[in-house]
């Protein structure tokens, strides 16, 4: 049946109709909030490059996770910047590190609130690489035995997940074989599976103070050309067993969300990240978009695209958003 019998504008025609037949439909339940915790910070600080985004001391944390609970946002995603670096990264596994006093005060405050923890070294190595560098590289393997320590530290502070985002190969397994083998095996591992070398982590390199001192991440973090390859990494990752798989970034990567939504059966997370969030924030203050329904229109567009969690510094805005209908 064609035009005149087939009219779809029909179906548009007025609000009420439009939000009953509407295909994707987002909710607080579907966001992760990242936040940034700063050993020795005093009163939260501002991150220039990221308008509405703060360095977090540990009080002023917990007085916004008050704002996310009310707003029944159910998880964070916890990064931490430690006072001190070394070459290893140690004080990412230390037991009084400031992501593990975080975990707790955290759980402490609020019990159900579900705390995600992002499971990397370069925020806490001089290099600002993920791993250790031997011979100018970051060497895999020796990687991975810091990646299990700073694992089981995070699940022994009371953390529900942990997500390991350094891309070594193999790591999921490994993390996975340590918290099995010390009495952790109820926590999930939501895996950076699938994260590309972009240019779009510019704002959280000054988030993270996580900037490498030479070279780049070429050569662990993905090509941002490769899609089937992409595709292997998710599979791999859900093999040694990744309990959900996410794709960073997100806008430019659509079709990578949609073809893990395609072909894997495990549950889907993308990563919203901080230079897609500057971009929205930069035109909005120049006055050349609307904000709040760009803001929402991306948040769509990605979990059209298949994602069914969504980790977004937009998202307090976005839940207030919803909240008012």
């Amino acid at each position: 049946m064609a035009f005149p019998q087939q009219r779809l504008r029909r179906l548009r025609a007025t609000e009420p109709l439009r939000r009953m037949l509407r295909e994707t439909r987002l909710a607080a339940a579907d966001f992760i909030y990242p936040v940034f915790l700063k050993e020795g910070a005093g009163e939260k600080a501002e991150i220039s490059s990221m308008p509405g985004v703060y360095h977090h001391a540990l009080d002023s944390l917990l007085k916004e996770l008050e704002e996310v609970s009310a707003l029944s946002i159910p998880a964070v995603l916890l990064f931490g910047l430690p006072i001190s670096k070394d070459a290893t990264g140690s004080e990412a596994f230390a037991a009084k590190g400031i992501v593990q006093r975080g975990i707790k005060a955290i759980k402490t405050s609020f019990p159900d609130l579900m705390v995600i923890t992002d499971i990397c070294l370069c925020a806490y190595t001089v290099h600002g690489h993920c791993g250790v560098i031997e011979n100018g590289r970051v060497d895999n393997d020796k990687t991975l035995d810091i990646l299990q320590k700073v694992a089981v530290s995070h699940a022994a502070a009371g953390a529900d997940m942990v997500a390991p985002s350094d891309m070594m190969d193999g790591r999921v397994g490994a993390i996975r074989a340590a918290l099995d083998g010390n009495g952790y095996a109820e926590i999930p591992i939501m895996s950076y599976a699938a994260k590309f070398a972009s240019h779009f982590y510019g704002p959280f390199r000054e988030a993270a103070d996580s900037s490498p001192r030479f070279g780049d991440r070429r050569n662990y973090q993905m090509d941002p050309a490769n899609a089937q390859e992409a595709l292997r990494e998710i599979a791999l990752d859900i093999e040694e067993g990744a309990d959900i798989i996410m794709v960073k970034p997100a806008l430019a990567y659509l079709d990578i969300i949609f073809r893990a939504r395609e072909k894997f059966g495990c549950p889907l997370a993308a990563y919203n990240v901080s230079g897609e969030y500057a971009m929205v924030r930069a035109a909005a203050a120049r006055g050349m978009l609307d904000e709040k329904q760009i803001m929402m229109e991306v948040l769509q567009s990605i979990k059209r695209a298949g994602a069914d969690l969504i980790i977004t510094y937009f998202a307090k805005e976005a839940a207030m958003m919803l909240k008012e209908g």
